[in-house]
């Protein structure tokens, strides 16, 4: 991770960690950096938050003033950006402005490169160093060199066409509950799903600027699964700020998380012969009852760093078709290069409609072992997640797990964290031992107070 970026894009409060000069900086540079042997041509998404608009007025004034041309997709999701460059000629990259499941006064800036995948770490290092000045000012374009700004909702359109071409059957007679986040997917969700026909009832579709995120969607489940339960409804999704992200709910109201979903559209894909490499990419945080489900189907899998970015690099390398993390981010590495909730959706229903059963059977097989991970503020990640008497602490939880739980201690991403998770035979012996981290991350003054 770099100064400014991490895991994914850029991310911060905006106009204190991220400001609009930084996105004018940014525009800048990919402005120039592209459009040194032709003419650069972005397009721009972003999610729901006050801010993104004017980050996005920022980055676009930045990259017309290096001479490159901008394409708005307007409030979309980050798949769409990714669907829109990947396929269509010329784009150069593509900017997505959101925090995903941060609330409202963060924002972040994701910039995918001309495939639609996560920028080139190469490029990433150059705008950070062009950020700290260590770069000659990019030139100013002039006359007719000067780029311009293009309404392109075309764009976002032609992706909820391809969505709903995706679907193998009609959704007709199926009762699906979305939860929007009041984030990108209000401008998508429910219109695939009324165009395959589901009897659709949409919640938290209503952005003000300020309430993305707010006690609902796919960091706020609670929300969708007593609105399953009480209007009867066959399935229930969820999605994050920027819809790159699911988790589903069963008709009983149970939550069903990555990992949960990984295991029912793996075993399906295996069945009918999508798994080409019958192994499933996963990340350190999945669960070990997606572990021992998946042996008992006869499905391999690899784990990787936290993030989706990740994933899909180890899917690029070894041509898998499958992979995602706990929280949501899937990958079917056939349809896109990024996680994307609402495809997700599309894929779960097709599960549930060709096996002629409900998400609570498809998902029994994968029995979860109790998981606690707590999320401590501190003031420097790698000085805490390195400190000795920390990782003493760790090897003891970890002896004493055995082969019947495990502990995880990590940096976060995309924020100030260091993350405790245990699992364990149950919760009382997860919370112990991450209560027992924790206390020595206090003891030795790395955590900083709220």
């Amino acid at each position: 991770m770099g100064k400014y970026f991490g895991t994914d894009g850029f991310r911060g409060e905006a106009n204190v960690n991220l400001t609009v000069q930084h996105a004018f900086q940014i525009g800048r540079f990919l402005g120039w950096y592209y459009g040194r042997e032709h003419k650069c041509k972005v397009a721009i998404g972003k999610d729901t938050r006050r801010s993104s608009y004017m980050f996005e007025d920022a980055l676009s004034a930045g990259l017309t003033a290096s001479g490159a041309d901008v394409y708005l997709l307007h409030v979309t999701t980050t798949p769409s950006v990714a669907y829109v460059v990947r396929t269509e000629e010329d784009f150069d990259c593509g900017i997505m402005i959101s925090a995903s499941h941060n609330p409202y006064y963060d924002n972040g800036i994701k910039i995918l490169n001309g495939r639609g995948e996560k920028m080139e770490e190469s490029v990433i290092e150059e705008i950070e160093r062009y950020l700290d000045g260590k770069m000659p000012e990019a030139p100013l374009a002039t006359r007719e060199n000067i780029g311009c700004t293009t309404d392109y909702a075309a764009g976002r359109n032609r992706y909820i066409g391809y969505l709903i071409t995706l679907a193998t059957r009609s959704f007709k007679s199926k009762r699906v509950g979305l939860d929007c986040s009041n984030g990108s997917a209000f401008m998508i969700a429910k219109s695939v799903f009324d165009a395959l026909g589901a009897k659709t009832y949409v919640i938290h579709n209503n952005p003000d600027g300020t309430n993305i995120n707010r006690n609902c969607g796919s960091t706020h489940i609670e929300e969708l699964q007593k609105y399953v339960k009480e209007h009867q409804l066959d399935v229930g999704f969820a999605y994050d700020g920027d819809a790159d992200r699911c988790i589903a709910v069963d008709e009983l109201g149970n939550v069903v998380d990555g990992d949960r979903i990984l295991y029912v559209c793996g075993t399906y894909m295996k069945e009918k012969g999508q798994l080409e490499t019958n192994k499933v990419v996963t990340t350190v945080m999945s669960n070990l009852g997606l572990y021992k489900a998946f042996d008992k189907a006869g499905i391999g899998y690899e784990k990787t760093a936290v993030g989706d970015k990740y994933v899909y690099e180890n899917m690029l390398e070894n041509n898998h078709r499958l992979g995602g993390e706990q929280s949501g981010h899937i990958i079917f590495s056939k349809y896109a290069s990024t996680g994307d909730g609402i495809l997700t959706s599309l894929k779960i229903m097709e599960v549930m409609l060709e096996r002629k059963l409900p998400l609570s059977k498809l998902t029994e097989p994968v029995v979860i072992y109790p998981q606690v991970l707590k999320n401590v503020r501190v003031f420097s990640k790698p000085e805490a997640q390195n400190d000795p008497d920390v990782q003493k602490e760790v090897q003891k939880v970890a002896a004493a797990l055995g082969d019947d739980g495990r502990i995880l201690v990590r940096e976060s991403g995309t924020e100030p964290l260091i993350r405790v998770m245990v699992e364990a035979e149950s919760t009382e012996v997860c919370n112990q031992y991450v209560d027992q981290i924790i206390s020595v991350l206090e003891k030795k003054g790395h955590i900083k107070p709220e």
